[in-house]
């Protein structure tokens, strides 16, 4: 992922401050990494020459705190400067009025519609009573889409033409069924299109919601900044969504664009799946940039996947410090693939994440599918303990789950590097922390 290699390339700078004395060369040096890392992200270039400027004038002048290392203070200034650009403190969208009503806005193509099965997705995962109402009446196929993607009760009628009715007719039998939260999704427009924005202005005025949500394309880097602006200018906006940061090379430049706004980023999307989509903390976000690890949010998963599944956190624990068997390996994995992608969940791992070859640790459906076949092939005791599976076994697997000698022998490299990589995990143990001073 693109800005992955915004994190990795960040994270080879500071690692620089672990081979020898901090002095004025190093630090030029390491904030000369960071500039070409952020501009390679579209960062803002004026930006980028402030927040260097900043980090190495702090960083060769500041009075080291007593019981840091000059490499842990260095660290924290990029820490609490990068925070900086992208907004200090977390903001949350709010389910307080009953019904809250949230209208999503955003240009054609920005991941509006599929934001809004996300976004319902996940007040849903807490308890609430969810409802879509599709205002769309230019897009062919917009209510389907929108129906196929949730998983809530989808309002909408893919023969209406008349988007205001749509709106009130929505939130309408929405109310009546004394739902909790009723998200209004909109048909795209650009800043230009005058009719479009009138009638978003409309939509807005039957709606009355609590809260108006821009949503931006992730891609569209530094140009973030005009499109937020020019929606602004149009309707009260609220908060913004940005989506697609998973796959961008300027999804940096679209953070810190939007942060420059002063509208609140409270949600980012980072993948295509309909729990791709996480509260914005810029510090915890910042921290999993720099390889600093996210121990809170990790432990957040494992708890909501545990839920879902018929395992304790106990067992998640097992997987997570590496002290699992073929037994296991094929439920827990399942567990942590429904948490999402893992190397999202490795970048939560203080010092790990970062270092972690992604062909690892990619596990796909079909991949464990042909896993769970393989080990049904397999004894009890041989699942139990794999080390006791030589030659003569892999032949015999191979033929009676219809696979090679070559498939199980991936299976049991993939068991063991697992196995091996998790370990590092719980070695850590209690040292799965950030330098001292922070405050996340």
């Amino acid at each position: 992922m693109p800005l992955d290699n915004l994190g990795k390339a960040i994270n080879a700078a500071l690692r620089k401050l672990t081979r020898g004395v901090v002095d004025e060369e190093l630090v030029k040096e390491i904030c000369r990494d960071i500039q070409r890392a952020l501009l390679q992200a579209d960062v803002n270039v004026k930006l980028v020459f402030e927040l260097t400027t900043r980090i190495e004038e702090r960083a060769l002048k500041e009075k080291l705190p007593p019981g840091i290392s000059r490499a842990e203070h260095v660290t924290k200034i990029v820490y609490d400067e990068i925070t900086g650009v992208l907004g200090e403190k977390k903001e949350k969208i709010q389910v307080s009025a009953h019904p809250t009503k949230l209208l999503l806005v955003g240009i054609q193509g920005s991941g509006k519609t599929t934001t809004c099965g996300k976004l319902g997705r996940f007040f849903q995962k807490r308890g609430f009573k969810v409802g879509i109402v599709c205002t769309d009446t230019y897009r062919p196929g917009a209510f389907e889409q929108l129906k196929q993607f949730s998983t809530v009760d989808v309002f909408g009628d893919p023969e209406g033409k008349d988007a205001i009715k749509l709106a009130k007719d929505g939130v309408k039998y929405f109310t009546d069924r004394k739902t909790d939260l009723i998200i209004v999704d909109t048909a795209g427009r650009h800043k230009e299109e005058a009719d479009l924005i009138e009638e978003m202005k409309r939509i807005s005025k039957v709606v009355d919601p609590q809260e108006v949500i821009l949503v931006i394309d992730g891609t569209i880097g530094q140009q973030a900044h005009q499109q937020a602006e020019a929606f602004m200018q149009a309707t009260d906006i609220g908060s913004i969504i940005i989506t697609k940061l998973d796959g961008s090379a300027k999804g940096g430049g679209a953070l810190s664009a939007v942060h420059a706004t002063g509208a609140p980023i409270k949600m980012i999307g980072e993948g295509e799946k309909i729990d791709a989509l996480e509260e914005f903390d810029p510090k915890r976000y910042v921290a999993r940039l720099l390889g600093l690890g996210d121990i809170e949010s990790l432990l957040s998963k494992v708890k909501e996947a545990t839920e879902h599944h018929e395992m304790t956190e106990k067992d998640a624990m097992k997987f997570m410090t590496g002290k699992f068997n073929l037994k296991d390996m094929y439920q827990q994995l399942e567990m942590v693939t429904s948490m999402g992608p893992l190397q999202q969940i490795m970048k939560m791992i203080p010092g790990l994440g970062m270092n972690v070859p992604s062909d690892m640790i990619e596990m796909s459906e079909e991949r464990l599918k042909k896993f769970k076949v393989i080990m049904d092939s397999m004894t009890r005791d041989e699942l139990e303990t794999p080390k006791k599976i030589h030659f003569s076994n892999i032949k015999r697997i191979a033929r009676g789950s219809g696979t090679s000698s070559k498939e199980v022998k991936g299976l049991l490299d993939q068991y063991n590097m697992m196995k091996k990589l998790f370990k590092q995990f719980g070695k850590r143990g209690k040292k799965l922390r950030l330098p001292k001073g922070f405050q996340m």
